[in-house]
């Protein structure tokens, strides 16, 4: 965990007029946190900074900490928020990371927390990084390219039934078994090495019914090999606890999803925080047992037809948000990382 200083190798023209997804949308949810006063916000992916620019801009007390594991993601946040760079911390690390990053920036509270998870536009426009099941490229998927295994290494040395897990897991894929059973197969003739092969074997493995609706066959398969590559919902798991137990009373928390994984892990850990624990009946709340956090969604919000139509990337967007409206209580030996007592079922 390196922090990143302002810059960039300008090796992405065109990048930054990516649309960031639910823009004004997440201003909007973040925004009374953050009025007229010093306030500090973690932009935990910050990407290509699309979202970081328009906080900063519409916040001129805001301090902004944004992480990537993605070094090139980061040079390019870093040329973009190069004016705003005495209000900023770009940190190259995981979103798990947040309470060492926080630590050691001497940050002790958030006032605003922004998740937007997933693949990135740069890496999926980015053809020599392997995330794309639409062009040729070399089986890498990693978004830090310098640490860990890439999807080849996966492929080739995953037992049929580790790839099978992986495929129905992460990808939800019905055809997991099939598919896993020729990968075994093809690497037994020659290792995969890039996206065309994995394409072809995915192609031949599934059904021609189910190739001609649901769209691209290998879609799924891509998906659930970028997570294991990445260990994406591990390390989510661990990030939404721990930027809820560092959020002020007051502070918001947004977080959006592209697919059901994710956002089942963020429906479940909102929902435990928002939820009393005091045993029905009582005529009183217990202390520390009360909800801790307000929803401020109803649900899962989508993005619009309007957006969809000018961004289709957004079509698959999940948008939770919620407030802290009691104290984080103290973390001690029977608390998970949000404060929340663990439970004792």
């Amino acid at each position: 965990m390196a922090e990143h200083p302002p810059g960039g190798t300008g090796a992405c023209p065109g990048l930054h007029q990516h649309a960031p997804v639910l823009l004004y949308r997440c201003l909007e949810l973040l925004g009374p946190a953050l009025a007229d006063r010093p306030t500090v916000v973690l932009d935990a992916t910050v990407g290509l900074g699309g979202h970081a620019v328009a906080l900063l801009d519409a916040h001129p007390a805001l301090t902004l900490v944004g992480l990537d594991r993605d070094p090139q993601a980061l040079a390019v946040a870093g040329d973009r928020l190069r004016a705003y760079s005495r209000r900023t911390h770009l940190v190259h690390a995981v979103y798990d990371e947040l309470p060492h990053v926080l630590e050691r920036l001497g940050i002790p509270r958030l006032d605003g927390v922004l998740f937007d998870l997933g693949v990135s536009s740069l890496q999926l426009d980015a053809v020599e990084r392997g995330f794309s099941y639409a062009r040729d490229a070399a089986l890498d998927m990693r978004m830090d390219p310098g640490i860990g295994p890439t999807a080849a290494d996966v492929l080739n040395s995953y037992s049929q039934a580790d790839l099978t897990r992986v495929f129905r897991e992460y990808g939800e894929e019905r055809f997991a078994g099939r598919i896993a059973a020729a990968v075994v197969a093809q690497r037994g003739r020659r290792p995969l090495s890039t996206t065309a092969q994995l394409v072809e074997v995915i192609y031949q493995s599934v059904p021609a019914a189910t190739r001609r609706r649901g769209g691209h066959p290998a879609k799924r398969t891509f998906q659930a090999l970028r997570i294991e590559v990445n260990g994406e919902l591990a390390a989510l798991r661990s990030a939404v606890p721990a930027a809820l137990g560092v959020l002020a009373l007051g502070g918001r928390l947004v977080v959006m999803s592209y697919h059901s994984l994710e956002d089942r892990i963020v429906k479940r850990a909102l929902t435990q925080l928002s939820t009393s624990r005091t045993p029905g009946g009582l005529p009183i709340e217990l202390p520390d047992h009360g909800p801790q956090l307000r929803a401020l969604t109803r649900g899962a919000e989508r993005a619009g037809l309007a957006e969809t139509g000018a961004n289709p990337r957004s079509a698959s967007v999940r948008l939770r948000a919620a407030q802290r409206i009691a104290p984080v209580p103290p973390r001690g030996p029977d608390r998970d990382a949000s404060g929340r007592p663990e439970s004792t079922s």
